[in-house]
């Protein structure tokens, strides 16, 4: 990432997204989108099930405009691809992406971006699971558990804050520390890029398909 290069981020809202995010920007990048992909009916984000709303406050804070697109997974490529075009045209040539080590997502992100002419970035890959959480919390952030696959973890772990306490409590279920097989999602609230906390209300536990979301909105 060359000092001032304009950016967009691929954007979860959560942890991975966060720090891939957070480094590029401390290399000298210029944030200038986030992308999060929505569900078709654009009423929750695909990846963590979460509200527009929490996204717009997170990006509100960031001080980087959100774009956001709709898609099923049958027209997600497509999609992604008009997204990326829509950028492209605004100069927007680099994309940041949170990808830790699964080869078959970063082959799809490589093909995707060269098809639209855009220059895919990683700056966590191949880094230790674990590192990536502890750089995470020694820098600051605040992250909490949104979604738990019910399979591995009980629900138990909705609501909490990510700490190295927690981690360990993760790990102690025979799980991933970060999650990568989808195990846990996080929200991030607070860290030293944001200007303010986003401030989350909880109003339940949703489940769906394996998986226990928690109900997340702005208070």
């Amino acid at each position: 990432m060359t000092n001032q290069q304009p950016f967009f981020c691929s954007w979860s809202g959560g942890k991975d997204s966060t720090l891939a995010f957070y480094k590029a920007f401390k290399e000298g990048g210029k944030p200038q989108k986030l992308l999060t992909m929505f569900e078709e009916n654009e009423k929750r984000s695909r990846s963590h099930a979460l509200p527009l709303a929490v996204l717009e406050a997170q990006a509100k804070s960031l001080n980087v405009p959100l774009l956001i697109k709709g898609a099923s997974w049958q027209s997600y490529e497509g999609v992604f691809l008009e997204a990326l075009a829509e950028m492209k045209e605004e100069g927007i040539t680099y994309g940041v992406f949170g990808d830790i080590d699964l080869e078959d997502h970063l082959t799809w992100v490589e093909n995707t971006c060269e098809k639209a002419g855009v220059t895919p970035y990683h700056p966590l890959w191949k880094m230790e699971r674990e590192q990536v959480l502890n750089e995470l919390l020694d820098e600051g952030f605040e992250c909490i558990i949104i979604v738990v696959k019910d399979e591995v973890l009980p629900a138990s772990f909705l609501g909490k804050t990510l700490t190295k306490e927690v981690i360990q409590e993760l790990k102690s279920y025979g799980i991933d520390a970060c999650g990568e097989k989808g195990e846990f999602h996080t929200v991030v609230v607070n860290g030293p890029i944001f200007n303010e906390k986003i401030p989350l209300a909880f109003n339940g536990i949703h489940k769906e398909s394996g998986y226990s979301f928690l109900k997340v909105s702005i208070r």
